[in-house]
């Protein structure tokens, strides 16, 4: 692969974010902090608008308007559309002579901690997140189960790269442990790319464990569509913990308790994420796989 010639650092996706959008803020003001001799380095605030608002999006999730055939649609002019559109002109621009890595930086109400979110399953990437884990032990490798081709993620403009999901913090709220801990990874993955691009070889781990999605779980509801339970406090903020067969899930507002009826261990994340209410997802369970290099 020849070297990599742009990175692109994006906060505030959602405008309640406050992690990625102060990084952002910073690097702004600051931007040697992200500069390296060897590539381009932008500093991006997706959602201005929502920012402005305190809010996560002001008429849809941008982090859902990136399918291509959406991006191509004229008749979809949201704010988020039009946003969505006008990001990915910008950071698709002479493409074809650039190779482009991409960081999307997010954060979540579940417990979390340091996660990334793996992009395309290409070697890069996966050879980028192996060394991470050998810096970083506690970091954690998350994949949707959405197909790449039809993926509707801000990180899929660039084939390279990822999100960075940091938890928990609640929404509007800084934590000056996550910011730092964000910051530090984002310096790390600069510097990757910088000896990559040198021809240098960075210390990596052989294998990688990856969670793979493998559906997402709403509440129980009732045929109004009502919730009728909660998270269990049994399973509250135990993300990547194992979930077995018998094991409580969710508790209904009358006291009964609703296990899990799978036949297989799976591994909770995204627990109780606020965000995720309205789009009826409780969690999403993942299978642990061990991904060899």
């Amino acid at each position: 692969m020849n070297p990599i010639t742009r990175v692109a650092v994006v906060g505030g996706t959602h405008g309640n974010e406050l992690t990625g959008i102060y990084l952002v803020k910073k690097f702004e003001q600051l931007p040697h902090l992200i500069r390296r001799s060897s590539f381009e380095s932008i500093a991006l605030l997706a959602n201005p608008k929502a920012y402005e608002l305190r809010r996560r999006y002001v008429d849809l999730d941008l982090n859902r308007c990136f399918r291509p055939q959406d991006l191509e649609n004229p008749h979809l002019t949201s704010y988020e559309a039009l946003q969505a559109k006008k990001i990915y002109q910008d950071l698709t621009a002479n493409q074809t002579e650039q190779i482009g890595l991409l960081m999307d930086l997010h954060s979540t109400t579940a417990n979390m901690g340091m996660t990334l979110i793996l992009n395309h399953q290409h070697p890069f990437n996966l050879h980028l997140a192996a060394h991470l884990a050998a810096v970083y032990p506690e970091v954690k490798f998350y994949r949707w189960a959405q197909a790449e081709q039809d993926s509707p993620f801000l990180r899929s403009i660039y084939p390279l790269g990822c999100a960075i999901e940091v938890g928990p913090v609640a929404q509007g709220l800084l934590d000056a442990h996550l910011f730092r801990q964000t910051e530090a990874l984002i310096h790390t993955i600069l510097d990757y790319v910088e000896a990559y691009n040198r021809g240098q070889l960075f210390p990596t781990k052989e294998t990688l464990t990856v969670y793979q999605c493998v559906q997402t779980i709403d509440y129980p509801r009732d045929g109004l569509g009502t919730m009728q339970a909660m998270i269990h406090p049994n399973l509250q903020s135990r993300d990547y913990e194992p979930l077995y067969p018998g094991d409580p899930m969710f508790l209904t507002f009358e006291g009964e308790t609703i296990v899990y009826e799978g036949e297989s261990i799976l591994y909770p994340v995204f627990i109780n994420e606020a965000a995720y209410y309205e789009k009826g997802i409780a969690m999403c369970l993942t299978h642990k796989e061990l991904v060899t290099l």
